[in-house]
C-alpha cells in the first residue's frame, strides 16, 4: 500500500507541474494530479489508517507547496528560457537615410497620399499631401514629420 500511496503522490504533483508550466489552463492533467493527490489521501486514510492519512495529507500540501515554489522560481526558467534581444530596427529615421527638405527625387509608385520615391540611390516612402502623383514624376521633399516624408511636384 504504500508504494501506491507514494506512487499517487508523485504522479499527482507531476500532473499538476505539467499543467501548471506545459499546458495551459486548467484542463485534464489538472484535474488528474488533483484526483491523484485524493486518491493517495484516501487510499491512506482507508488502507493504512488515520495516522497514515493525516501524514499523507501533510505531506501532500507540503509537497505541492514547495514544488510551486521551486517551479515559479525566476532562477529555474533562466537555464531553459530564451535569452536573446531582438535589437534591430525596421526602418530607420529619414535624417539617419540622409534625406533632408530640399531633396529632389523620382517617385517609383503611384503616391495616393503615399508610395516610393527614389532619392539619389536611396527608395524611401513619402507622402503626399493634397494631391496624386504618378510614377516617373519629378518630386521635392517639402517636409519631414517624425518619420514620415511628405513631398510636392516640382
Amino acid at each position: 500500500m504504500t508504494l501506491l500511496i507514494i506512487t499517487l503522490i508523485i504522479a499527482g504533483l507531476l500532473l499538476l507541474a505539467a499543467e501548471l508550466v506545459l499546458i495551459p489552463g486548467f484542463g485534464v492533467a489538472g484535474i488528474l494530479g488533483i484526483a491523484s493527490l485524493v486518491g493517495s489521501c484516501w487510499v491512506a486514510f482507508t488502507q493504512v489508517g488515520t495516522t497514515a492519512g493525516i501524514i499523507t495529507l501533510v505531506a501532500n500540501i507540503l509537497l505541492a507547496i514547495i514544488s510551486t515554489v521551486l517551479m515559479l522560481r525566476s532562477k529555474t526558467w533562466k537555464k531553459i528560457s530564451l535569452s536573446t534581444n531582438i535589437d534591430s530596427k525596421v526602418d530607420t529615421t529619414p535624417a539617419e537615410k540622409g534625406v533632408s527638405v530640399g531633396d529632389e527625387g523620382t517617385t517609383v509608385t503611384r503616391l495616393a497620399p503615399g508610395g516610393k520615391i527614389l532619392l539619389g540611390y536611396e527608395m524611401v516612402e513619402a507622402f503626399s499631401r493634397d494631391t496624386v502623383i504618378e510614377p516617373g514624376v519629378a518630386v521635392e521633399v517639402c517636409s519631414i514629420e517624425g518619420n514620415r516624408i511628405f513631398v510636392k511636384e516640382i
